[in-house]
């Protein structure tokens, strides 16, 4: 995390500059990946294309700089799965809902997004709407950003919006701080106290990257792949995610498409 107050000014405008342009290739990629989906294909054959537009577009890899390694440039989390999808081999259904997580490295700095949608645009209207309702959330999260503003109030915003329609709050996974690094301090849980924890000062990035579930938010990790988070009573999960950049007055979001 480099902000105004610790940091020389050169440094924090290195980093927004870089940082901006990586994230509108992010957003740029994400954008054309959801029409690039489709009934059929599997994970693994969607993740060599967006290795393949990662590295057309400029950037690197972000997953492949881990240093427990990842198998894939992307994660790829269907139906019960909830975050950190390992890319499979089996073909996405028209109706499965799919969750896309991807950080991409452009010129020294990380960014990171993600959505979820469903495949073929058809599926169930609860799914549709919790969909809905998490993007929601993340945006009401984004609208507390600025310099003074705590975590706890982004927190405490994105859960307020989810258990208002009764969704499942994830909590052991949760946003965070990016820039030189993918993961930073601070972390950015969905759930808080308004006025609580880390107060953001402006040139701070933060992911903000709710999670929920139709069910209990109780979840594991798959041992056959040692990535894929699963929610345990099988009920189907959502995530959505974009980076934020704290400005003087407010935020910007970096990972937007154009």
């Amino acid at each position: 995390m480099i902000n105004i107050d610790n940091s020389p000014r050169s440094k924090v405008e290195e980093k927004i500059a870089a940082m901006r342009e990586g994230g509108k290739i992010l957003g740029n990629l994400l954008k054309d990946l959801k029409d690039y989906v489709q009934p059929g294909m599997t994970g693994k054959e969607i993740d060599a294309w967006v290795r393949k537009e990662i590295v057309k577009r400029g950037a690197k890899v972000a997953y492949d700089m881990l240093d427990d390694e990842f198998p894939g440039a992307i994660c790829i989390s269907v139906n019960d799965e909830l975050v950190h999808g390992a890319p499979k081999d089996e073909p996405l259904e028209e109706g499965d809902k799919v969750s896309f997580d991807l950080d991409i490295y452009y010129k020294g700095y990380f960014t990171d997004s993600a959505f979820t949608m469903l495949v073929g645009g058809k599926g169930s209207p609860a799914v549709k709407k919790m969909i809905s309702v998490t993007e929601s959330s993340m945006w009401e999260g984004i609208e507390q950003v600025k310099p003074g503003a705590t975590i706890g109030t982004i927190g405490a915003a994105v859960e307020k919006v989810l258990e208002k329609d009764h969704l499942g709050v994830i909590k052991n996974y949760v946003g965070h701080g990016i820039g030189k690094s993918m993961h930073e301090e601070p972390e950015v849980p969905n759930y808080g106290k308004k006025g609580h924890g880390y107060k953001l000062v402006e040139g701070d990035t933060i992911c903000i990257e709710p999670m929920c579930c139709l069910g209990k938010p109780d979840n594991y990790c798959d041992q056959s792949d040692n990535w894929t988070v699963i929610i345990k009573d099988g009920s189907t999960a959502c995530h959505c995610e974009h980076t934020v950049l704290v400005t003087k007055d407010g935020y910007e979001v970096l990972t937007l498409p154009d």
